[in-house]
């Protein structure tokens, strides 16, 4: 259940230091409520916890070599909720990996190093300028529309 003013933020990786680093620095610095993934399995087993981002990684077969990898995940997620913005996250510096991910409708790519969890957080701030830019727009649009000329 998603709480009051808190980002439900789904963080899915096979890397449980990363994963975990990860989690403390959202901790750290935002009103996040957190879920955690060790695969892209266990993610979509809990979509139903309505996520407002999901942050997953590119391979995700760590833990288990037959594990859904992330691009995988990513077309499913899609298929059951178009709308919901995932963010790709890789070791992989490689233009056509970011590609792919664009491809398959990923809201961004992001390469893990140092500068990793800044670009997370600067595209979790676009998603919400976004989604109020949206909204404002359908409340504009559905004002304009009772109004007879």
């Amino acid at each position: 259940m998603k709480t009051k003013n808190k980002v439900k933020l789904f963080l899915v990786d096979d890397d449980a230091v990363f994963l975990k680093s990860l989690e403390i620095e959202f901790m750290l610095h935002g009103d996040f409520e957190i879920e955690t993934y060790a695969t892209g399995e266990l993610c979509i087993a809990a979509l139903d916890h309505l996520p407002d981002v999901i942050i997953l990684d590119y391979f995700l077969d760590g833990v288990d070599k037959n594990a859904m990898d992330g691009i995988t995940t990513l077309d499913i997620i899609k298929e059951l909720q178009p709308e919901l913005p995932v963010i790709m996250l890789s070791e992989q510096d490689k233009i056509d990996v970011a590609v792919s991910c664009m491809h398959h409708n990923a809201f961004d790519y992001v390469v893990k190093s140092e500068t990793a969890f800044v670009r997370l957080q600067k595209n979790i701030n676009t998603i919400y300028k976004l989604k109020k830019l949206e909204k404002e727009l359908k409340w504009y649009i559905d004002r304009s529309s009772s109004f007879s000329y």
